[in-house]
């Protein structure tokens, strides 16, 4: 994982003063780390028996589609407010720095589902547990929460009980 974390560049003060953002456009830019990441993602709920992948917006996109084209999967995007244009379940979410909500299409996982989430980075854990609320809200089964970094000094898995979170770089 050494190689890939040298691929996380960071960012000081970005969204807003005293947030250290860990960027992975560095790692989407190489061919080699974008492969090797989604390879690493697809590891970690190999027989999981996952029958559609959830991404987060907006660069749990990119993982999430890569992965779930890796394993053979629909995808459903999980979206801020109004950018959606079907109906709509939507949740509402704390954050390190603020509150926010997520919206899913209301038909985009069918009941009995089996769906892992994917997200760039866990921090606090609020966007990743609105998503799990949102798939169950429609009566999918939230098997795993799939991230390719993860803040261990926010507790962000603490949100998380009952999902089984896999990070691959941790900070």
């Amino acid at each position: 994982m050494d190689e890939l974390k040298k691929l996380i560049r960071d960012i000081p003060d970005f969204p807003k003063k005293g947030i250290l953002f860990k960027d992975v456009t560095p790692l989407l830019g190489n061919g080699e780390g974008l492969r090797l990441t989604v390879r690493k993602l697809a590891d970690l709920i190999a027989g999981k028996h996952v029958t559609k992948v959830v991404g987060i917006e907006s660069r749990g996109f990119i993982f999430g589609t890569a992965l779930a084209h890796e394993m053979g999967l629909g995808f459903v995007p999980v979206r801020k407010p109004g950018k959606l244009p079907y109906q709509t379940v939507r949740e509402s979410y704390s954050l390190e720095y603020g509150t926010d909500a997520i919206e899913m299409h209301r038909d985009a996982v069918a009941p009995g589902e089996r769906v892992v989430i994917v997200d760039d980075l866990l921090a606090t854990g609020g966007t990743m547990a609105a998503a799990a609320k949102l798939v169950r809200a429609v009566g999918g089964e939230p098997l795993a929460g799939l991230v390719v970094i993860e803040l261990k000094m926010l507790n962000g898995r603490d949100k998380l009980r009952g999902l089984d979170v896999h990070s691959l770089l941790q900070y």
